[in-house]
């Protein structure tokens, strides 16, 4: 699971200069995928607390990169920090401990968020 960690780590580091960011307040054609990756972000940063991770923020940071890189303010920005908000509430409502189902949870979205990451990247990288 580390490793998925890392991989999902270093493409959303890579990601934020990659792709030609859309005019502010538009649309760009990523912008779904973006929002997915957001709600994402929310989970793990979530799921990945309350099953001993003890990484912090380190989720609501990538989320943050993510921002400051695609959408710093306006239409875009709030939909992608609702994606996020959306991604952490949901499994808030239902997990209060971690179980086996949070912990698949997790694995399901390191490899989506990871394969988003990459289809991202190598779709509209300059």
């Amino acid at each position: 699971m580390l490793k998925r960690t890392l991989i999902l780590a270093f493409l959303l580091a890579a990601f934020p200069g990659s792709p030609a960011p859309a005019v502010e307040g538009g649309t760009a054609p990523f912008d779904g995928d973006l929002q997915r990756l957001s709600e994402i972000l929310g989970a793990l940063q979530y799921l990945r607390g309350i099953c001993g991770a003890k990484e912090g923020t380190k989720w609501r940071d990538e989320m943050q990169a993510l921002i400051d890189a695609e959408a710093s303010t306006g239409e875009r920005k709030a939909r992608i920090v609702a994606s996020f908000n959306r991604g952490y509430r949901s499994f808030q409502q239902t997990y209060r401990t971690c179980t086996p189902a949070a912990d698949f949870s997790i694995r399901r979205y390191l490899e989506e968020g990871a394969k988003i990451s990459r289809e991202i990247t190598a779709r509209y990288a300059n």
